[in-house]
């Protein structure tokens, strides 16, 4: 039953993350939807770790290369999805308070996607390829 209760909390989490991408495109105050690009990070983020949980033997006696590059992949998303509200900021493209709505948003969804993968990621007896 503790899965159940993780799996809802971590919807209510990516709800309220796109919730605040939502206002800082959608408010008539900003009303400019650039800041919908970050949809893409947010695709693209767990995709080089599953890869790389997939092709690598999960050994724990060593630090494994391909790990390391889908960890440093990911970390090369995440930061651009930051980046690139500040930068349209910075370029007048949307506002200071959109900026201010997307960033909140980026760190809710990503702390949604890491919780992700702290709750399912482990072999565990519950883990999300049951579903």
């Amino acid at each position: 039953m503790a899965g159940i209760k993780a799996l809802i909390s971590l919807s209510f989490g990516g709800a309220i993350g796109l919730m605040f991408l939502m206002l800082g495109c959608a408010l008539p105050v900003y009303d400019k939807y650039w800041p919908l690009f970050l949809l893409f990070f947010y695709i693209l983020s767990p995709i080089p770790y599953c890869i790389s949980r997939r092709v690598v033997d999960d050994t724990d006696s060593a630090s494994n290369a391909c790990k390391e590059l889908a960890i440093f992949l990911t970390t090369g998303i995440v930061i651009s999805a930051f980046g690139l509200p500040i930068i349209f900021a910075r370029a007048a493209v949307i506002a200071w308070g959109a900026c201010a709505l997307v960033l909140t948003g980026n760190v809710v969804i990503f702390s949604t996607i890491l919780g992700f993968f702290i709750v399912f990621g482990s072999n565990d007896d519950f883990s999300w390829q049951q579903w």
